[in-house]
């Protein structure tokens, strides 16, 4: 199912390997979309700071996150694994996570629904052979039960705190780069593996749910404006279009329409591997818009996905919209600023020089040699490039 919204993926190194991970960290999180947005809309209307606040309707909050996220994760992620069955297993599993945390659980949903699946596949495989005919609905009930209990005890006692203990030590490490102002160094390592197409396991795999855990608290999160801000790829794209390859010129407006309208990043990763300096162009333009959301203040209270403008607008707390478009405006500049120096501003872009014919040296007729020439008298001539006199015969 990964595949359906990310590239396959080729090779064995350790890019490829990371890639996979991130495709199916993508398959899990990506089909649920939807009910993430509705999150950050109810969100975004009914929580005290919102635009329409309501208590009763607040109430959906938390168990939409804390409950439904992480069981639509695992559900998808065990589906992957081994289909309907993978599915129920995975949804049941997770449930012993939620319980045994009082954070959201979507990374463990993310280990624990695929984890519990493929047990229950090699299950299967062991029981198929071994049950008797008129005996496999029960066994197969009894086994995909007795699996899912299982591992939702598991996930109480075990895995439920070990996420709970990796995701509190990734968050002091944001937190402290947020309390030394030096978040923007995030972007030295989070552009370059965005170009490597690793956006979506950094993005839902790592800032998604730190984000969502801290908005549930704070109401906002500017961790999910560090993978998906729009301004550095928008910033690039115009300084291609203006001082780029004439060849890619026309390609880029239809490009910065998807990229910035549509949100869909990917776009722009290929003009920078075509160019490969340019890495450092988006690296600055993301730290500026970065530092620009610190100092502003601006978060966002779920996830952007796609990252485009309208789902940046759509999941602004009130009271953000200055930060938020300001730290994309500068992102913007800044990279657009640094790709057009790295690019000579279009020097070494200019059309090529009518081509001069190689040939038209050698067409130009060349005068002989001049030499000595005597005409017989039978009409021959006579050559002597030592210009010696012919002497006739008698």
């Amino acid at each position: 199912m990964a595949d359906t919204y990310t590239p396959p993926v080729y090779g064995t190194g350790v890019k490829a390997t990371v890639q996979r991970l991130g495709g199916h960290l993508a398959g899990m999180i990506m089909p649920n979309i939807g009910a993430f947005i509705a999150w950050g809309l109810i969100t975004a209307l009914f929580i005290p700071t919102g635009w329409l606040p309501n208590p009763a309707m607040e109430a959906m909050v938390g168990p939409i996150v804390k409950i439904l996220l992480p069981v639509l994760i695992a559900y998808t992620g065990g589906r992957m694994v081994h289909g309907q069955r993978g599915a129920v297993v995975g949804a049941v599993a997770v449930m012993g996570v939620v319980v045994g945390s009082d954070v959201p659980m979507l990374l463990g949903a993310m280990i624990v629904g695929p984890l519990a699946a493929y047990i229950l596949k090699y299950v299967d495989k062991f029981t198929e052979q071994r049950t008797k005919a008129g005996f496999e609905m029960l066994v197969d009930n009894f086994t995909a039960g007795i699996v899912g209990g299982a591992m939702a005890v598991a996930g109480v006692w075990g895995i439920g705190p070990v996420v709970r203990e990796v995701t509190a030590a990734a968050g002091n490490a944001v937190g402290w780069l947020v309390n030394n102002d030096l978040l923007p160094i995030a972007s030295v390592l989070i552009e370059p593996a965005k170009v490597l197409f690793l956006n979506n396991a950094i993005n839902h795999g790592v800032l998604g749910p730190l984000g969502i855990a801290e908005a549930a608290q704070t109401g906002k999160s500017i961790l999910f404006m560090l993978e998906s801000n729009p301004g550095p790829g928008l910033g690039l794209l115009i300084a291609y279009l203006l001082f780029g390859p004439r060849s890619l010129r026309p390609s880029t407006p239809a490009a910065m329409i998807i990229h910035f309208f549509g949100g869909i990043h990917e776009i722009y990763f290929p003009y920078v591997l075509m160019k490969p300096r340019l890495i450092l162009a988006v690296i600055a333009g993301g730290a500026a818009g970065v530092f620009t959301f610190l100092v502003t203040g601006a978060g966002l209270v779920s996830t952007p996905s796609p990252g485009s403008i309208f789902a940046y607008v759509a999941v602004t707390p009130r009271g953000g919209w200055f930060g938020m478009l300001a730290g994309i405006v500068i992102a913007t500049v800044v990279t657009f600023a640094v790709a057009a120096v790295l690019l000579g501003f279009g020097r070494g872009e200019k059309e090529p020089p009518a081509e001069t014919a190689p040939e038209a040296a050698e067409s130009t007729p060349v005068a002989p040699a001049p030499q000595s020439a005597h005409t017989s008298e039978n009409g021959e001539v006579a050559e002597d490039s030592q210009a010696r006199p012919v002497v006739k015969e008698a």
